[in-house]
């Protein structure tokens, strides 16, 4: 689609595409979500692994409310959901950025549904295998013959939940930054130059979304999104360096 079709376009079509996406993409969160809400023990489980493995034994944890159980399981189920549904939810982000696309790059829909797709599942892993056990192993060497943890699971699920998806979308930097550079917005010269303040942003990033306040969180954050950076600027260079080449043909004055 040209730049002249798509002033052509009224408001109301893109809102229109955009809410038809919106509700294709939440009614696939939501057969994930049905789906995983009969594995909730498991899924339980699983996501309390990180911290039953640095607890003493006999550890348990509780709910101070009578309907607090049942919403925990609906906000593990609803995560869970929303990662089984992600090539779907990425494929309607692709669907509703497409029009703006030549047709030579429509082309990258299974390449970005699949790469966006690993990246996430990659970030979650990261998070969940290496940044969540030594930071709850962290904060639970405080404990004393005294002051024991009466954790609940409201709480270790806000915290541990919030992570994981943080660390998921993170992943997606590469992407975000090869389709910045497709769309012209950015180019590799521009992301190398910036390099050092990319590093302060990402810095302060992480410490403003890490929901705990300890320094090692923080720097496991801040450092995968630091090679992200970079990862994606190699891919850019790889990625368009043909265009670069062909594009002094064209001489228009």
């Amino acid at each position: 689609m040209t730049d002249n079709d798509q002033e052509k376009m009224p408001i109301t079509s893109h809102l229109d595409e955009l809410r038809k996406r919106l509700v294709r993409s939440l009614i696939a969160i939501g057969i994930g979500m049905g789906i995983c809400y009969n594995f909730k023990e498991k899924l339980l489980e699983i996501i309390t692994a990180p911290l039953a493995g640095v607890l003493p034994k006999n550890s348990y944890m509780i709910y101070t409310g009578l309907t607090e159980a049942f919403f925990n399981y609906l906000k593990i189920s609803f995560v869970a959901g929303l990662i089984l549904a992600s090539p779907i939810v990425l494929y309607q982000v692709w669907k509703f950025i497409s029009p703006g696309l030549y047709q030579s790059e429509k082309k990258y829909v299974a390449p970005f549904v699949i790469v966006a797709s690993v990246l996430f599942a990659a970030g979650v892993c990261f998070c969940y295998f290496l940044v969540l056990p030594p930071a709850f192993k962290f904060f639970t060497e405080f404990s004393t013959d005294f002051l024991k943890p009466m954790l609940t699971l409201k709480e270790y699920l806000s915290l541990s939940l919030k992570l994981l998806i943080v660390f998921g979308l993170m992943f997606e930097i590469p992407v975000v930054l090869f389709f910045l550079a497709k769309m012209g917005v950015i180019t590799p010269a521009q992301l190398a130059q910036k390099r050092k303040y990319a590093v302060l942003i990402f810095f302060i990033s992480a410490a403003i979304l890490t929901p705990t306040p300890d320094a090692f969180t923080q720097i496991m954050m801040a450092i995968p999104m630091i090679v992200l950076y970079e990862v994606g600027i190699i891919v850019i260079r790889l990625s368009i360096r043909p265009k670069k080449d062909a594009a002094p043909q064209p001489q228009e004055e």
